[in-house]
């Protein structure tokens, strides 16, 4: 082992083994090492200064545009939320919302952003449909817009829905923006995905205003 004593065999061995030559240029190799690093150090630390309002400006200024929507039920009472994400090839819904009756529940798009509990949320509107779809998956000529498929809610009453719906935007001919707004609406019972005009799918227990962030 190197210890802190020098050797005094001059000449030696050990001496050779251990010995750190001077530099040429003076001082000695590991001083001659530290201010290279040094100086190393400090030219990488000016060039990442330099460099950090180019980095910056390159970071992404925006998340994905979303949009959110609060569930009232009959009462006026909030029982849920869901967040609308909006990407190139359509809306990818995310909701929760809790004290529904268990079992399977028709799950749309309306066409008027207005929800009044006191009209059973008639204001609503019927299902998002600019294009004058027939409804339902299973009729030729449709589906609407805004219909979606059906959604289970279980025994604790709570429905957990992630759908992606590729017939709506946040833009252009399909926007949930336009004059009048849009909103999400949960039925009491099953979109059979072929009657006219909106399935079968009974009252409207739940309805969500969709709102921009």
């Amino acid at each position: 082992m190197l210890s802190g004593t020098p050797d005094k065999e001059v000449g030696s061995r050990t001496e050779r083994m251990y010995a750190v030559p001077d530099s040429p240029h003076g001082g000695s190799l590991p001083n001659r090492m530290n201010g290279t690093m040094m100086k190393q150090l400090l030219l990488c630390t000016v060039f990442l200064a330099s460099a950090a309002p180019a980095l910056a400006q390159q970071q992404p200024t925006s998340t994905p545009g979303d949009a959110r929507a609060v569930f009232k039920n009959r009462d006026g009472q909030t029982i849920g939320s869901a967040t609308l994400i909006n990407t190139p090839n359509g809306v990818l819904i995310r909701a929760e919302v809790s004290n529904l009756p268990p079992g399977p529940h028709g799950f749309h798009i309306h066409e008027t952003g207005q929800c009044d509990a006191s009209g059973g949320f008639e204001s609503a509107g019927g299902h998002y449909n600019p294009d004058g779809q027939q409804h339902g998956y299973f009729i030729e000529g449709g589906p609407h817009a805004g219909d979606m498929p059906n959604q289970t809610v279980g025994q604790d009453g709570k429905m957990m829905a992630q759908v992606f719906n590729p017939n709506v935007s946040f833009e252009g001919d399909a926007t949930l923006f336009d004059d009048d707004g849009s909103a999400l609406v949960v039925h009491a019972t099953a979109d059979d995905y072929r009657s006219q005009p909106s399935g079968a799918a009974g009252d409207r227990l739940a309805c969500a205003v969709i709102e921009r962030n």
